[in-house]
């Protein structure tokens, strides 16, 4: 099921790039963000409008441009000239001698051996066209693990929000609750000053959360490619999520057969192979062919010649070969084959990591596992502390320090329940890259 999906998102990403890349021109009108924003949505916004896809996609046109060119080679070459010319009799190289004279020629060329370096060059540039649609695709894969992870930072943000405002309201409510003791006599007014210090401390914790929701959002909107003009709509979403196990050596395969980087380091491999052979075509002569048709004007001196008009055509063939060029080639030749065998040295350099990416990533996710069943045990636990010390204190068997004890214990719990599954989600978000499950495709 891994291997079929990932070759699906592949499939679909080049699709997507030959699509972006049929015509030239401007990136797309910038659209508004829907609202709500869930993470399908933003994925799917972040695909048209940010900015790194759509550089890499502009680095795809390059290439094709580099194609046409090469390809120049292949196809006969037809090129027009011409000449006009007034000069004094006594200096004309003709005879009789002549006063003006004017020259139009149409030529065509074409070649047909060049020691098989057209081909090569061909070659190599359609296989670095290749390797700019795999650039793309990594590019997109990483944009859109910063967009999911972004976006989950909103979420976390938003969720601290919430437990920070609930914790200021307990702790309001166990004021007026403590003031209302103190009125009946029960409690002393240190116990008033003590809940006053635990609201005022929850304060701080409610501003810094609601600033880190709008830092997060600002960063959300620079994943997606949207200017900070417009205002953000809602974000829809939560950070609950569905246990997922991988298997290191499906997951290795996996990754081996479809990372975008392994593709195009492979690709960019033998395209190196093939400027071997371009370079070492200069060993060879060359040989064109070409046809041209002339038309030549006289204007003779003296009324005895007057004007003259020929034209005519001419064929043949024209070749040359550099015997020796003080080693140039050899040194196009060695560069060559150096280039090639940095290209093979980084492809297997890539597998190394790629092998050691996969691995870190499925530990980390084994990781944010554990951590999410211990914040479900904890906070299960600090939840029933808090009811027991409320009802040992509202018995008189339990101090109000026990009881904001309880709900300070509490609200770390339910801190770091978010977190763990925040950190899963990412966690999750980078095995599904390291293996070669592409966001373009995987919708939540």
């Amino acid at each position: 099921m891994i291997k079929k999906t990932a070759l699906l998102a592949s499939l679909a990403i080049a699709i997507a790039a030959r699509s972006a890349c049929g015509a030239p021109g401007a990136p797309p009108a910038l659209a508004e963000l829907p609202s709500p924003l869930d993470l399908r949505g933003a994925i799917g916004y972040a695909l048209d409008h940010n900015y790194s896809i759509l550089q890499s996609r502009e680095a795809i046109r390059l290439q094709e441009g580099v194609i046409v060119q090469v390809r120049s080679r292949q196809i006969p070459n037809i090129s027009a000239q011409g000449q006009w010319q007034k000069n004094d009799a006594s200096i004309s190289q003709l005879y009789p001698p002549s006063t003006s004279l004017w020259n139009v020629e149409l030529l065509a060329t074409q070649t047909l051996f060049a020691g098989g370096g057209v081909q090569s060059s061909i070659k190599g540039a359609k296989l670095t066209r290749e390797a700019a649609a795999y650039d793309l695709q990594t590019t997109i894969d990483s944009a859109l693990l910063d967009v999911r992870t972004k976006f989950y930072n909103v979420l976390l943000a938003r969720e601290r929000i919430r437990v920070a405002e609930e914790d200021v309201r307990l702790y309001e409510h166990q004021l007026e609750d403590t003031k209302n003791q103190y009125a009946s006599g029960t409690v002393s007014n240190f116990e008033v000053l003590r809940a006053k210090v635990f609201l005022a401390n929850a304060q701080p914790t409610l501003i810094t959360a609601r600033n880190s929701h709008r830092i997060a959002i600002e960063q959300l909107r620079q994943s997606l490619g949207t200017p900070g003009s417009a205002a953000f709509p809602d974000v829809a979403g939560d950070l609950n999520f569905e246990p997922v196990t991988y298997e290191a050596e499906a997951a290795l395969a996996s990754a081996h057969e479809h990372r975008p980087e392994l593709r195009h380091l492979t690709k960019l491999q033998d395209a190196a192979e093939q400027s071997v052979t371009t370079a070492r075509s200069t060993y060879y002569p060359s040989l064109q062919a070409f046809g041209a048709y002339q038309w030549d004007g006289f204007n003779f001196a003296g009324p005895s010649y007057g004007n003259e008009n020929v034209n005519g055509w001419l064929f043949g063939l024209q070749s040359t070969w550099s015997i020796f060029d003080g080693r140039a080639t050899d040194g196009r030749v060695r560069q060559a084959r150096s280039q090639l065998e940095q290209a093979r040295i980084s492809v297997a350099s890539e597998e190394l990591e790629v092998d050691v990416e996969v691995r870190q990533a499925i530990s980390t996710l084994q990781e944010a596992g554990e951590l999410v069943t211990a914040s479900k045990q904890t906070i299960d636990q600090a939840t029933e502390a808090l009811r027991l010390a409320e009802a040992k204190f509202h018995a008189g068997s339990a101090t109000q320090l026990d009881v904001l004890t309880s709900q300070v214990a509490l609200t770390q719990s339910r801190t770091d329940q978010l977190t763990a599954n925040y950190n899963y989600l990412v966690a999750l978000a980078n095995v599904r890259k390291a293996i070669g499950l592409s966001d373009a495709l995987v919708t939540p």
